[in-house]
């Protein structure tokens, strides 16, 4: 098992709770939001437009974000062409709609339709240029296309927006790239961040124990992974790292108290005939 597939299989299981649909390592889809300006330099209250509430919103864009509900409703349930149907409709109504765009991307994402995909995650962000939800899916997907450099810009702009309540994820996703890259200074950095920030997030855990191990810090490794194996989120990938990690500090008795949970857990999974031929270094 590579680590860029370890981190790819597992961090995608995180990703379907954090997303819309059980798609692995599709992102959240956009959602659009306000923030107020800074008030030096502004002009006075009484001369500044209201925020736009739902009464502001035009006809058009109502009944198109109704259609892109349903459409997410639809892509939860893995009806992906309902969804597009509805995005469709959606975008027929309203076609500056940047959402319905960023979610067609993800949706073609599932389908393995990269240029699909790009087309429609490039029109979400000429609609809606600094959106970081738009802009992270952008980056995941240049990622999923080793398209390292533009994925890391694209995740730099998403981070950059003042606004963004989801920097843990975009940092999380952009480590894993780094690391496919083989860029493991920087992506030792980027997971180490993402950790400060949510240190509760098992496949951060799991990402930066794993990076560690393959970078032969295997102390370093073990204080993330017997964190996330003594906890209820462990699984049989979480269990075989920790087994290789102890193994590597020669702790024999850890090793097998790990071990006796994979067959007693996990009796059928690939990690435990892993380990019952000795395939540590795979």
């Amino acid at each position: 098992m590579t680590s860029s597939t370890a981190g790819s299989r597992f961090a995608g299981q995180w990703l379907c709770a954090a997303g819309l649909a059980p798609v692995a390592l599709t992102m959240l889809m956009a959602i659009s939001g306000c923030a107020g300006n800074d008030l030096s330099g502004a002009t006075s209250a009484s001369n500044r437009p209201d925020l736009i509430t739902e009464s502001d919103e035009p006809e058009a864009r109502k009944r198109a974000r109704l259609r892109l509900q349903l459409a997410s409703g639809y892509f939860e349930q893995g009806q992906t062409s309902v969804a597009l149907d509805e995005l469709k409709q959606a975008i027929a109504t309203d076609p500056n709609f940047a959402d319905a765009f960023n979610l067609r991307g993800l949706i073609y994402m599932r389908l393995n339709e990269p240029r699909l995909a790009e087309d429609s995650f490039r029109r979400a962000v000429a609609l809606s240029p600094k959106d970081p939800n738009t802009l992270h899916n952008f980056g995941w997907m240049m990622c999923q296309q080793n398209r390292y450099a533009e994925s890391n810009v694209l995740f730099g702009q998403a981070m950059a927006s003042p606004v963004y309540g989801d920097q843990a994820k975009t940092l999380l996703a952009q480590g894993v790239c780094q690391a496919r890259a083989g860029q493991l200074v920087e992506a030792e950095r980027t997971l180490s961040r993402s950790y400060e920030l949510d240190a509760a997030n098992p496949i951060t855990g799991y990402n930066l124990a794993n990076l560690l191990y393959k970078r032969g810090e295997f102390v370093r490794a073990q204080f993330y992974i017997r964190r996330l194996n003594n906890s209820d989120l462990s699984n049989a990938e979480t269990l075989w790292l920790g087994i290789r990690v102890e193994r590597r500090l020669d702790d024999r008795v850890a090793m097998l108290q790990l071990g006796d949970q994979l067959k007693r857990r996990f009796p059928q999974s690939k990690e435990l005939a892993a380990y019952e031929r000795g395939a540590f270094n795979e």
